[in-house]
C-alpha cells in the first residue's frame, strides 16, 4: 500500500535522506545558504518558435526571478538560442540533459519537455540532488508515478508539479473545495468534469527533421518514428507521448475534483467508459499490441475525441469526466470546468468563474470561514504564485502544494480513464495495491517499455 501524503512527507524529510543527497554533491544544503545567496537553476525543455507548447520557457522565466539561472537544455538549438536571448548573461547550453548534469550543479531544475520525457528527466535531477519543478502531466503511465514517488521519498528532494489551479486564479478552485468540504452542498456530493474534446486530425506527412533538432533525443524513450511536424508540435494527441485531453486538462480538473471529494490520497474503485477515437483508429484496436510494438497505426492523432467516463470512489462519490457536459433539463452546458453537486445545491468552477446559488448566498461570516478554510488547504500559507510556493518550500524543506503523492493519484485516475477507453469495458481498480482486479490485460497497460538506449 502506498503511504499517505502525511507519512510521505515525514519519511521524505528525515535528516539522513536529505543530508546525504546534498553532501554527496559536495556542497552545503540549500536551506543553509545565506539569504542573499541565490538558488542555482537549470531549465530543461523550454520550447520556442518552432514548437507549439512553451510552458517550459514560462516556468523557467518565473524561476529565474527567484533564483540564478545558470543553464538551459533543449533538443532544438534554435530554442536554446532564443531562450538565451532573454537574459543579460550567457547561459551554458545543452541539447542532452545528461550532459548538463555531468557539467553543472544546479540546486533547482525546471522541466517543460514533452510529457513522455518528464519522469526520466525528473529522476535524473532528483538523483543528482536537485529539487524539481515539473510541468503537468507528470506521468505517461501509472507505473511511472509509482516509481517516481519512490524516488522522491528516497532522495528527500522537494518536488512541485505545475498544476497551477492549486495556487492561482484568485483561489477560485480552493474556494470551491472549501465549500464542498464545509458541507454547503449537502451530502453525497458528485463532480462533473468537462475537459474538451480531442482533435480528429488527418494522415500527416513525414520528412527529414531540421538539422539543428535532435529528433532521436526528442523521441527518447518513445517508439522510433519518422519526423513529423504534427508529432512534435501537437504531441498531446499521440498516445506515445501523452494522454490527450484526459491528461492535459484532466490533470488540472480531476485533481481539483478528487481533492474536493476527499479522495486526493486514494483513488477510484471502479471505472466505466464510453468514447470515440479518430476515424483512422480501427474499432476494437489492440492497444496493448500497439504499445508493445506488435501493431501499427496510421500517422495521425490517436487520442480519444469524445468520451464520458465515470470514476466511482469507495466513499460513494462519482466523478464524471467528459469532453462536454450537458444537462438540458437544468440548462447546464459547459465544455471546460467542474460542476459539484450535492443534495443541498450545486456550484460551478472554472478559471474565470465560481458561481451557483450556494456562492450567492454566502454571508460575510461565511466568506470569512471559506477564506480560513482556504488558508488551511494551502498548508497554512496565503495562496498566490505557484513558483513562489515551490521556492519557499525549497528553503523550508517541506513539500509544496502540488506534491508527487497527490498528483500521482490524480494522474492514476487520468490513466484509468484512457485504459478503460482503450479496452472498451468496465474495470475494477484496487487503489491500495494499485492494480486492476481480475484483469491481466488491463494490468499490462499500467506500464510501457522504453526504446533501447533510453531505458
Amino acid at each position: 500500500m502506498l503511504s499517505s501524503r502525511r507519512n510521505f512527507l515525514t519519511a521524505s524529510f528525515g535528516f539522513g535522506a536529505v543530508a546525504a543527497s546534498d553532501f554527496i554533491r559536495g556542497r552545503s544544503p540549500v536551506w543553509g545558504q545565506e539569504a542573499n545567496d541565490r538558488i542555482a537553476v537549470a531549465a530543461i525543455g523550454v520550447g520556442g518558435s518552432r514548437g507549439r507548447h512553451s510552458r517550459g520557457t514560462a516556468i523557467a522565466v518565473e524561476a529565474a526571478k527567484l533564483g540564478q539561472l545558470i543553464a538551459v537544455c533543449d533538443v532544438d538549438d534554435v530554442h536554446n538560442v532564443e531562450f538565451n536571448g532573454r537574459f543579460d548573461h550567457q547561459l551554458n547550453t545543452y541539447t542532452d540533459y545528461r550532459q548538463l548534469f555531468e557539467n553543472e550543479s544546479p540546486d533547482v531544475v525546471t522541466i517543460g519537455a514533452p510529457d513522455h520525457w518528464h519522469v526520466p528527466i525528473a529522476e535524473t535531477a532528483l538523483r543528482a540532488g536537485c529539487d524539481v519543478y515539473c510541468e503537468k502531466p507528470l506521468t505517461l503511465t501509472i507505473q511511472e508515478g509509482v516509481h517516481l514517488k519512490g524516488v522522491v521519498e528516497e532522495t528527500g528532494r522537494v518536488f512541485q508539479v505545475g498544476t497551477q489551479q492549486r495556487s492561482g486564479y484568485d483561489s477560485k478552485f480552493l474556494q470551491a473545495i472549501a465549500m464542498v468540504q464545509s458541507g454547503r452542498l449537502g451530502k453525497s456530493v458528485n463532480a462533473f468534469v468537462a475537459v474538451g474534446g480531442g482533435p480528429v486530425g488527418a494522415t500527416f506527412k513525414t520528412g527529414l527533421p531540421p538539422s539543428d533538432l535532435d529528433w532521436d533525443m526528442w523521441l527518447g524513450p518513445a517508439p522510433d518514428a519518422e519526423y513529423c511536424e504534427e508529432r512534435r508540435q501537437q504531441f498531446r494527441w499521440f498516445s506515445e507521448y501523452s494522454g490527450g485531453k484526459m491528461t492535459d486538462w484532466g490533470a488540472h480538473h480531476i485533481d481539483i475534483a478528487q481533492w474536493a471529494l476527499g479522495c486526493e490520497d486514494t483513488g477510484p474503485i471502479r471505472v466505466s467508459a464510453k468514447g470515440t477515437f479518430p476515424p483512422a483508429i480501427p474499432d476494437d484496436f489492440n492497444w496493448l499490441a500497439y504499445f508493445s510494438g506488435e501493431a501499427t497505426l496510421p500517422n495521425t492523432f490517436n487520442a480519444a475525441v469524445k468520451f464520458s467516463i465515470d470514476l466511482e470512489f469507495a466513499n460513494g462519490s462519482i466523478l464524471n469526466v467528459t469532453d462536454r457536459y450537458r444537462r438540458e433539463q437544468d440548462g447546464i452546458d459547459f465544455g471546460n470546468g467542474i460542476l459539484f453537486e450535492g443534495d443541498a445545491g450545486r456550484i460551478f468552477v472554472s478559471r474565470g468563474n465560481l458561481s451557483g446559488r450556494p456562492v450567492e448566498e454566502l454571508t460575510e461570516v461565511d466568506k470569512q470561514e471559506i477564506s480560513d478554510r482556504v488558508h488551511v488547504l494551502y498548508q497554512g500559507r496565503s495562496p498566490g504564485n505557484h513558483m513562489e510556493n515551490f521556492f519557499e518550500c525549497v528553503r523550508e524543506r517541506v513539500q509544496p502544494i502540488s506534491d508527487v503523492v497527490t498528483h500521482h493519484r490524480t494522474m492514476t485516475s487520468c490513466h484509468l480513464c484512457n485504459i478503460a477507453l482503450w479496452l472498451g469495458r468496465d474495470l475494477v481498480w484496487n487503489p491500495d495495491l494499485e492494480e486492476f482486479v481480475g484483469d491481466d490485460q488491463a494490468n499490462l497497460l499500467r506500464a510501457r517499455s522504453s526504446r533501447a538506449g533510453f531505458v
